[in-house]
């Protein structure tokens, strides 16, 4: 049990509190709305515990002056007080996995994959303290993150979003982000949630939302261990995930929810639904309602049926179809983070220590970024000593993802399935900024024209290729549709499917262009460094055949000139592969027997040289 949530105070604070409450505002506490479908004045009504702002739902202006408004209009709501409401703060949260990503001008780092590569437990502690800082500026309370999946198949389109494909580092990153994130969680901290209980990352085909076909030993021994230490840890609140597991899904899946993570690893925080996660347990939403809560559920994020949710719990209590008793359980265990976060002590969300603090997005900020970016790139190739390069090389800077800040941060940044282009942030660098600011030499080709260049006119080319920004569903590589209908029938309830990003894993099917960049360069005589930008391993045979030397840049985020550091070598290279890279693609059975291109912790590094 959490050190704060036993604390013999709070827990009579709870009681004294729980004692003048009403079966209606009970029920408004485990309700999480989205802004977008919530007012203020809704808050009041309805006795609502928390309001988020999902990926892409921004104030006007979306700076840190229009969050704090949102942030203080539903905080004042939310305290207001008379003979038929309580004062009972609101957690306001939003997902920060990467920076406080939603944010124009925050500060953005590598996706979970790249930091995974650097392996780098000081690093970790300080990207989250960071984050931490900046959520805070904005009076936001929580944040969905970290993300403790395990995957085990580059399929998937939240593979960025994990660490490793083995248990020990995630393991040993969870403790460092909850008390990077939490600090002295009173006044100074966020509230972290740990995501996805359970199992996400280990889903058949790597199908998002998929089924995880494993015995409980491999759930445990790979998929449950991370989430020990963070609830050892501190971590006070955890999403249920949207996967089944052997067909039965998570979110409806007492055992998992109650037995295992509330009764035998003893957590004593609040367990909250995935966005509508309770709509897929059955064809009627009313059936559905009582799943969740009676599986142990206790707060539900429901962006826009939460008044139906409200009117279907009302029903169930009144029926007994939902004991009085799972009511208190829910509620208790809200009221108890709140109390144990310092939320009923705190003023308004504009009027906090770290409300519209001048370190945001400060470059003492971005060097952290930037040292992130130096450490969790990998250098699969570096033929005939080609890097570093010289900063008086005559440089051409080629391919669609060089001058590109949004495809560079990838999904969860400003919008929910991410951005393109450079306008959309402040204070950023791309990968060709970081290279132009220190090679005079160097020149963009920026309309993918490649018929005029010449050997004679350049020494090299540095060629930024890859994927688009993608999350979740939208991310997932399919080979065929065969893929659902035989995960659809294997799953209790129904399977919510996104379009998928491709149908292969091979780079030179899923983007030819950038193949055919490299070769048209190739064949000109030119040496080709390139740099893959990607939320996963690809098959990267053909490119990195035509390549003298091959980074893997994961999503490097806003500070490009992380790139740069580590291509002229002012820094050497310390990243280390925490995926296993696929030499082709294959099923999940002939993984173990299929020699990879490169194994778990490859990882080249050349000695610093002369710069000049």
């Amino acid at each position: 049990m959490h050190p704060l949530l036993s604390q013999p105070s709070i827990i009579i604070k709870v009681s004294k509190l729980m004692s003048k409450m009403t079966l209606a505002q009970k029920i408004g506490q485990m309700i999480q709305a989205e802004r977008l479908s919530c007012s203020p004045d809704d808050v009041r009504k309805y006795h609502l515990g928390s309001v988020l702002s999902g990926a892409g739902s921004l104030p006007e202006n979306n700076d840190l002056n229009g969050w704090l408004k949102t942030t203080d209009s539903y905080w004042h709501a939310s305290v207001f007080e008379d003979e038929h409401h309580l004062s009972i703060p609101l957690l306001y949260g939003v997902d920060a996995i990467h920076g406080h990503n939603n944010l124009k001008g925050a500060t953005i780092f590598p996706h979970n994959i790249g930091l995974g590569a650097a392996n780098d437990l000081d690093l970790v502690k300080r990207i989250a303290d960071t984050t931490r800082k900046e959520v805070l500026a904005t009076g936001i309370d929580w944040v969905f993150a970290p993300n403790l999946a395990v995957a085990q198949n580059n399929q998937w389109g939240r593979y960025y979003e994990s660490y490793s494909e083995t248990s020990e580092i995630v393991n040993r990153y969870a403790g460092e982000i909850i008390e990077g994130l939490q600090g002295n969680i009173i006044g100074e901290g966020v509230i972290a949630c740990v995501k996805h209980w359970i199992g996400d990352g280990a889903t058949s085909h790597g199908i998002d939302q998929g089924d995880a076909n494993i015995s409980f030993e491999e759930l445990s021994n790979t998929h449950i261990t991370p989430y020990i230490t963070a609830i050892e840890s501190g971590a006070m609140t955890v999403m249920a995930s949207f996967n089944s597991w052997n067909g039965n899904k998570c979110h409806g899946h007492e055992y998992l929810l109650t037995n295992v993570l509330k009764k035998q690893l003893g957590f004593s925080g609040f367990i909250i639904s995935d966005m509508n996660g309770i709509d897929y347990l059955s064809d009627d939403f009313y059936l559905s309602v009582a799943q969740g809560v009676n599986a142990g559920i206790d707060m539900f994020m429901l962006p826009e049926n939460w008044q139906q949710f409200i009117k279907y719990l009302l029903n169930h209590v009144e029926l007994g179809t939902v004991p009085i008793s799972r009511i208190n359980d829910a509620v208790s265990r809200i009221l108890s983070v709140k109390l144990a976060s310092g939320l009923f002590d705190a003023p308004c969300p504009s009027e906090r220590v770290w409300a519209e603090h001048c370190s945001f997005g400060s470059s003492e900020h971005r060097n952290i970024a930037r040292e992130a970016v130096r450490k969790s790139l990998v250098l699969l190739k570096n033929k005939n000593k080609t890097l570093p390069l010289k900063r008086k090389h005559r440089i051409l800077v080629a391919g669609k993802n060089a001058d590109n800040i949004g495809h560079q941060c990838g999904g969860f940044t400003i919008d929910w399935q991410g951005v393109s282009g450079n306008d959309e942030f402040q204070g950023a660098t791309s990968i060709w900024q970081g290279i132009e600011e220190i090679a005079p030499h160097a020149i963009l080709n920026s309309n993918n024209d490649l018929s005029k260049i010449s050997a004679k006119d350049h020494d090299i080319a540095v060629v930024v290729v890859g994927e688009y920004p993608y999350a979740e569903g939208f991310g997932d590589i399919r080979s065929c549709d065969n893929l659902i209908i035989e995960a659809g029938s294997q799953i209790n309830g129904q399977i919510n499917i996104s379009e998928p990003y491709g149908h292969s894993l091979t780079l030179k099917e899923l983007h030819p262009e950038d193949y055919q960049t490299i070769k048209e360069l190739s064949d000109k005589g030119i040496p080709i460094v390139v740099i893959l930008i990607s939320g996963r391993t690809l098959i990267i045979n053909a490119e990195l055949e035509k390549s003298a030397a091959f980074i893997a840049a994961w999503l490097p985020g806003s500070e490009g000139q992380g790139v740069s550091d580590m291509l002229f070598g002012d820094f050497d290279f310390q990243g280390r592969l925490s995926f296993t890279w696929p030499k082709a693609s294959h099923t999940e059975k002939q993984k173990s027997t299929i020699k990879p291109l490169f194994p778990l912790g490859f990882g080249l590094q050349y000695e610093i040289m002369d710069k000049a």
